[in-house]
């Protein structure tokens, strides 16, 4: 690891399969925490290339645990993280919303490494029972329309950095890792990054790939459309820059989303929310979310009519019914 860490701080790049070699050492733990950290960093203080984002991703497909779930045609609505806003699950909650309209969602999702709550955490205090046996997985989606895949269950090789992203406790690039390795490679993707940069290394990633898209960053900063700002929104048909105001909807201040100060606060919103009270700001949030997800699957849909299914799915109570169903 000396020599690659010396090559890196001389500001040279890894090749596609340099990068994959090293993420498989590293899963190997063949490489002490000290190193691994000062590895890490490196790609806090300079842009990781297409080919060292794709050796990673390789590496971690290479060793990952896979489910076949192609008969789903299934969707994942995940973030990056990493954006340090601290909203409520805005990407889980559309998950459920999506899946209540009666699309099937693989959503793919682990604890929180740099904010108060990720979706694991979440389903967890649910109660939720992570797994990665393939037919609990086919029987969630049959009966709810979803299914959960905490990443430790399908990625063995990040056990092997858990400890030491949790002690950073900064996004690194394993934050934009997360939405391209679904352990099920869903049909379609709707994928929230924290930067613009993360969006466009995505777009050159998948736009070659099988399946639909969408990137989603929002321009102040979220990695969800948080209707703050106006957002990008990156598919195989190209980029558009898209404001709440092109939509008919309300511009919101960061605090009408503000997730609360740990897992129980995040819960709390997440219920209420699920409960059809949550408050204007946090429902047009996530049926926002949820309207686009439906577009990706069936692009020719118009945002108005994804956002009427997202809102007949959440104050219907289909999204309600979707997690009480998994929660056994």
């Amino acid at each position: 690891m000396k020599q690659i860490l010396n090559k890196l701080y001389q500001h040279q790049k890894l090749s596609k399969s340099e990068a994959k070699a090293i993420l498989i050492n590293i899963a190997n733990e063949q490489y002490n925490e000290a190193h691994l950290a000062s590895f890490m960093t490196v790609f806090m203080m300079r842009p990781i290339t297409v080919e060292e984002l794709s050796g990673f991703r390789a590496a971690l497909n290479e060793l990952a645990i896979h489910i076949d779930l192609s008969a789903f045609e299934t969707l994942d609505i995940v973030g990056t993280g990493g954006d340090g806003k601290d909203t409520f699950n805005i990407s889980t909650l559309s998950s459920f919303i999506v899946a209540g309209t009666g699309q099937k969602v693989a959503k793919h999702g682990n604890y929180s490494v740099s904010s108060q709550s990720g979706s694991s955490d979440m389903l967890a205090h649910f109660g939720y029972e992570f797994t990665n046996d393939e037919s609990r997985l086919k029987k969630q989606l049959e009966k709810a329309n979803i299914c959960f895949l905490h990443a430790p269950k399908f990625h063995p090789a990040m056990k092997a950095v858990g400890p030491t992203r949790k002690a950073l406790a900064l996004k690194t690039f394993f934050n934009m890792l997360g939405p391209l390795v679904n352990p099920c490679n869903p049909k379609y993707k709707f994928l929230g990054t924290y930067n613009l940069e993360v969006a466009r290394l995505y777009h050159y990633l998948l736009q070659e790939e099988p399946g639909q898209y969408s990137i989603i960053h929002s321009l102040d900063g979220y990695d969800e459309i948080s209707l703050t700002s106006s957002f990008k929104i990156f598919t195989k048909q190209g980029e558009q820059a898209i404001s709440p105001e092109d939509l008919g909807l309300n511009r919101f201040a960061q605090a009408d989303i503000f997730g609360g100060d740990s897992v129980a606060a995040a819960a709390k919103i997440f219920q209420s929310i699920l409960d059809g009270k949550g408050s204007v700001a946090q429902n047009t949030v996530v049926l926002c979310n949820a309207a686009f997800a439906l577009k990706t699957v069936t692009p020719d849909k118009s945002f108005e009519e994804a956002y009427e299914e997202a809102k007949d799915s959440l104050f219907g109570m289909k999204a309600k019914a979707c997690l009480n169903k998994i929660i056994v």
